[in-house]
This record gives C-alpha cells, structure tokens and sequence, in this order.
C-alpha cells in the first residue's frame, strides 16, 4: 500500500479520535512520509517507534492491532494456553501505562487471562513473572535506552525469553489481516470481572529472592562508595532494595536522575553505553570520593560502570570489558569454592569480542555463540532445559546487556548491578581497583580492543542507504585491510554462519582480528564492529583506526 493510501485509510477510520484527526492534518511532506511509508514490524522482538500517528509510529491503534495478532496466535493454542494468560509490564514513558492497558484489554476481550504489576517494573522482572506464572506470553511496553520521543513493545514466550522468529512470524502473519480499526478494550471493567488480574507481593519477593541467591561471595567491603542513577526509569527500586539486602549501606543516588522522568530531562539520550550519560554521576561521584558508578538504563536491561583509573579519573568500561570482568569474577570465587557446576556454559553474541572466551576457556567453560539479541542468547538457555547438555551461568552482548542464572531469561541490569557492586567490594577489600583487575586481565590473555561505529540514517531514505551499504559490501567483500589480509569471510544471510540467517557480514584477519557490520533491528542505524588483539597495546590500538578508515570509507562509497 503506497503512503496515500495508508493515510486515506487512517483519515477514514470509523472511530477516529479528534486528536488523532488533528495530528493526521498536521502531517505534511517528510513528516508524512515518514509516519506512513510502511507499517511497524517486528524487529528484535517486538515494535519499536517514534509516538505518533501513523502506520510507522507507536500509537493506539498500531498497539492494538499487534495484540489482536498476538491474541489469535494464542488462541490457536486452544483454551488452556488462553487461561494460562499473558502477564504485562510497563516503564516510564509517555504513553507506556495507556498502551498497557489498549494491549490488557484487547487480550481480555478475546478471553485471554491477564496479569499486570502494580505500576512500573524492569523488563527482567517481566521475564522472571511469566515464568512464575506459568504464562503463555508476556509483553513489555519499553523503548529501552532510545530517546524520549520513542516507545516500543517488546513480546515474551512461554520461557521467559523473548519471542524467535517461529513465533514473530506467526504473529505477524495474524497482524497482517488486521486493520487499524482500534477496539477500545474495557480495562477496568475486565479488572473488576477478574479477566485483568493485578499481581501481588509474592511476584516481587520471588524475583528478589532468587536475584539474592546469584551472590558468589561476602567476603567483601561492603563500606565500598556507590554512586547510582536509574536515569530517570525503572530501576531505582529494585536496584536499591537489592543492595540494601546485601548489606550495601553507602549508596548514593543522583536525586536529579532518581524519579521517572519521560523526558529524561537531566540526561537528554538515556543510554548508559554512551559515557555523556554519566555526566551527572560523574560528578556526584568527584564530590562523594566514589569508588564506582553504575547507572541503569529506562527499563532496566541495560547496566555501565566507571571507576577510578590509576590517576584518579573515572574510566568508562565499555560492554566488553565488563563482561570480561564478570566473568573473570564469577569464575574465579565459585572455582575456588568449588560450586561451578560441571556443565556450565556461557553465550554471548557474535558481535561480542572474545576476551571473555578466553578467560572462561582457562576454566574449562564453554562459550557459546548466538545471533545478536538476548532472545538468541536465552534461546541455548531454553534448549538446555530440554536438552540437559548444558547449565545456563552467564550471558552477554557487548551493547552492555548481561545475566546471570536461569532466573530470568533476558537481559537483567538489577542482578548484573548486585554482580558489578559485589566484584568491586570484593576486589577492594583485596586491595585492588577494577582499572587494576582489568589491566592485570589485559597483561594475562594479550590487549583486546574494541570500537563501535554506529552510522545514523533515519527514515525511508537512511532505510535505503543502509541497505545499499550492505548490498555494496557483499558485492565488493574486503580482501585485504591495510597490510592484514582478509582469511574469511562468513556471510550469516547465506546461512554461513551455522546459527540461522541474519543481515552480518563478519570479516576475518590474518592476525585475529575481525569486524563486522550489521543494521541495528531496534534503531535506524548501520554498526561497524571492530575488534583487535595484539601483545602490545599501543598496535592493538592502531589496527582499530585503520579497520575503521577503510569501513566508512567503503561506506562512503556505497552512498
């Protein structure tokens, strides 16, 4: 359908609010363009968009239409998976408790069970309540760490993890019969005839609970200095409640980034990843004389750390490097303790560097690896439940997403928090910093560097240039860079990859290093992945500036 006729239909819609017809009339030219040139699919797993009207936004109505072909994917399960129900959570962002309850009452109205929080939680906690539940699905309202003007709507599976693409392709098939017709859900008339259940403290005891018992050690000092910042979303609670009960008593929180806050008004782009995000923390943390800083995005998935370096300045670690420590921490206290057990393994993606695989290698662990996205690593998890060739220990992306346990089958910022703040006290009360731990990590497996690119190109234009990047690359593939031939190529849309099919290109060096290149699913935007190792630091270093001249410049090219 052309962008005319998707805005005639919308202009048309039997039961258009006033608002809506309003914002319709407003749109005009790019604005026009952009709101109705295709329709919202579903990416990493689920919907994610800027608010507004449109066949290409987050709104009501695109809410609606998603949960209506979640409903009937489930209602072709039959009854019991109908009364098992779909339980639902919510962040901090404009419209997110509105779009929970248009999704809430869609799924009511088809006889499908619902279970809601309270109010707002982390998106790990809605991991762990369907599989406390027993729930056939789970969805989040969340756009993650994206900017104040997005929100998304991310669907979970039976297990716990997000949806794979057997079941998003199912959905979408339903969702594609379906109009934009918005069925006005009776919320709290389905609340008060029980189809819309609100769930109660033990969820929440539960999650704790088993968070709690991730703990790998307390011989630790636990006068460590934390400073924290939720940025504004979901994690302030749970963070807090979590450290508290392990004994962490000097936590300062930045009061200006404490409460929700949908415009992130103190921190403008909301993802921790981005060192500028700590800027407020940062400076708590020179005023407080901290040893560490954590900050946890919107919906609490996400988790980033600075400590002090050897010079007292505070070093931002990027995603790889923290789950080289984490690993590097949990191996080392539960080898000693005897209590790894004896199928462990660990994934991560293939756009995650390898430093953390060489260190699980010196424990005998097995590294796993899996598409990007959580829904992939949390997969094997599920296989192995099934399978019992594996006990799921720890997962993780560079984008500074990890977990811990089986608990939870996602991407877990308040367990991967506990885990960050107990190595540090650990390592204090030993005498060392992070920087120290890590540099000592460095001069045993040899100087892993990382750098990641990502190009921004918005809207069905910045669709098109993305596309004819990576049709460019695959036409005219790298044979050498710079002095470093290229071994191998591995092309996971051909399947090469041996892990399914996926737009990355994965290039291979003579001397170790790789880089890949891959469109985000979730942003309009195209990643370079660089990764280097070297015994010397300083070439290790060179080689990430001379992989990236030549990337963007075939970038260039394409364009």
């Amino acid at each position: 359908m052309t962008v005319e006729k998707f805005y005639e239909e919308w202009k048309n819609l039997p039961n258009l609010k006033e608002e809506e017809r309003e914002a319709l009339s407003a749109l005009s030219g790019q604005k026009l363009e952009d709101a109705f040139y295709q329709e919202l699919s579903f990416g990493t797993a689920g919907l994610r968009g800027e608010l507004g009207v449109g066949t290409n936004r987050m709104n009501a109505r695109v809410i609606a239409r998603a949960t209506q072909g979640l409903a009937n994917t489930i209602a072709r399960r039959g009854a019991e998976a109908k009364a098992r129900g779909v339980v639902i959570a919510w962040d901090v962002r404009h419209q997110s408790r509105e779009f929970m309850e248009v999704a809430a009452g869609i799924l009511a109205s088809n006889g499908i069970k619902v279970y809601v929080f309270d109010d707002i939680r982390p998106t790990p906690m809605l991991s762990f309540a369907v599989r406390y539940k027993g729930a056939i699905s789970g969805i989040v309202i969340t756009a993650s760490h994206n900017p104040k003007q997005y929100n998304g709507y991310k669907v979970y599976w039976e297990e716990g993890s997000q949806i794979r693409d057997d079941i998003a392709q199912k959905i979408s098939r339903e969702i594609d019969k379906l109009g934009y017709e918005l069925v006005d859900g009776d919320f709290h008339g389905y609340l008060k005839a029980g189809l819309i259940e609100v769930m109660g403290e033990d969820v929440d005891r539960a999650y704790y609970e088993a968070t709690l018992a991730m703990s790998a050690s307390d011989d630790v000092d636990k006068d460590l200095n934390i400073v924290y910042t939720p940025l504004n979303g979901t994690g302030n609670l749970p963070v807090r409640k979590v450290l508290k009960a392990r004994g962490f008593q000097n936590v300062h929180v930045v009061e200006e980034q404490e409460l929700p806050d949908p415009d992130f008004t103190t921190v403008g782009y909301p993802n921790p990843e981005d060192p500028k995000a700590f800027a407020l923390a940062v400076e708590y943390g020179k005023n407080l004389g901290a040893d560490l800083l954590v900050a946890t995005d919107p919906d609490s998935d996400r988790v980033a750390m600075m400590s002090p370096d050897d010079e007292g300045n505070f070093y931002a670690y990027n995603g790889n490097q923290i789950g080289a420590l984490l690993i590097h921490y949990i191996l080392e206290v539960r080898g000693e303790k005897g209590d790894l057990p004896e199928n462990a393994a660990m994934v991560k993606s293939i756009v995650t560097g390898e430093l953390g695989t060489a260190i699980a290698r010196e424990y005998d662990i097995p590294m796993f690896n899996t598409l990007t996205g959580f829904k992939n690593i949390c997969g094997l998890a599920n296989e192995w439940d099934v399978t019992g060739a594996h006990t799921f220990l720890f997962g993780y992306e560079e984008s500074i997403g990890y977990t811990y346990g089986d608990h939870v089958r996602d991407k877990d910022a308040v367990v991967s928090t506990m885990m960050i703040v107990e190595m540090a006290a650990y390592y204090k009360k030993r005498g060392q910093s992070l920087y120290e731990v890590l540099r000592g990590i460095y001069e045993k497996y040899g100087y892993y560097k990382e750098r990641l690119l990502s190009v921004v190109k918005e809207g069905q234009e910045g669709q098109a240039q993305i596309a004819r990047i990576m049709d460019h690359v695959r036409q005219a593939p790298f044979t050498t860079v710079g002095d470093l031939a290229v071994e191998r190529v591995v092309d996971y849309l051909e399947g090469q990859g041996a892990i399914g099919k996926s737009n990355v290109i994965e290039f291979h060096l003579e001397d170790g290093s790789r880089f890949t290149i891959r469109p985000s699913g979730t942003e309009p935007k195209i990643k370079l992945y660089i990764y280097t190792v070297d015994g010397d630091e300083a070439v290790a270093e060179e080689k990430l500036g001379l992989i990236e001249g030549a990337v963007t410049q075939r970038f260039e090219e394409a364009l």
